[in-house]
């Protein structure tokens, strides 16, 4: 019998070679694990890359009373159809996609504005909602502030996790559907309170506060409720 040549070329209609599994990637193969790499994690890049929110307004003080057609510069947001109408900014159902205000905030903080929701049916019902000293681009990137949440069940200031455990709430107060409430809240070091209609709401010690780059943005917010805001005045303290 003659022997084999393992140098020789396959016969015609042989089965393909098996790859060896300890053969070293050559470029292309290395090219094609990056692409892959780079595609699955490019979300992940552009948060990285991007920075952080831009300050296009002027502070430390600022007034809007919305009494224009259009939004305009200086606010900010991921998603929703946020709107103008009628001389009162308007959120449809936003779904946790805040807009945020292109401008640092003070450490020491006073923010007020009035809110409204005209949904009150189920799981909508209440839920007027704002945030601040977040990020300026995502939402829970601070303390989320929710009035009548939950089916309008509680109320809550939440820190980064309004479905967390870092909170505090209360359940005995309801929003009444049409009924405009003037809303204020304050930081004076490390205490958050809260106002509505000039009484005592909730108060919030964080031994370890939000501040700084990437804790320093306001922002209106909401879920399904069809919720409106107006007259927001921020002043440093």
């Amino acid at each position: 019998m003659t022997a084999l040549d393992p140098s020789a070329p396959e016969p015609p209609g042989s089965p393909p070679a098996t790859p060896d599994p300890e053969r070293p990637l050559g470029w292309r193969g290395w090219t094609a694990v990056a692409a892959c790499v780079l595609a699955a994690n490019a979300a992940l890049l552009h948060l990285a890359l991007r920075g952080p929110a831009p300050a296009t307004v002027a502070g430390p003080r600022f007034e809007d009373r919305f009494d224009r057609e259009r939004i305009g510069p200086g606010w900010y947001t991921t998603g929703g159809h946020w709107r103008i109408l009628r001389g009162e900014l308007f959120a449809p159902g936003p779904k946790n996609n805040p807009l945020w205000l292109e401008l640092a905030l003070p450490r020491d903080v006073r923010v007020e504005f009035d809110a409204r929701s005209e949904t009150g049916t189920g799981e909508r019902s209440g839920d007027i909602k704002f945030e601040i000293f977040g990020d300026g681009r995502n939402h829970a990137s601070g303390y989320v502030c929710i009035f009548g949440g939950w089916g309008n069940q509680i109320s809550a200031i939440a820190r980064l996790d309004e479905h967390g455990k870092d909170r505090k709430e209360r359940r005995d107060r309801k929003v009444e559907i049409g009924r405009t409430y003037h809303m204020r809240l304050e930081r004076r070091g490390r205490t958050l309170r809260w106002f509505v209609d000039g009484a005592p709401f909730l108060t919030y010690e964080d031994p370890a506060p939000l501040a700084g780059e990437g804790h320093d943005r306001f922002g209106f917010s909401g879920w399904d409720a069809d919720t409106f805001f107006d007259d927001l005045r921020i002043a440093p303290l």
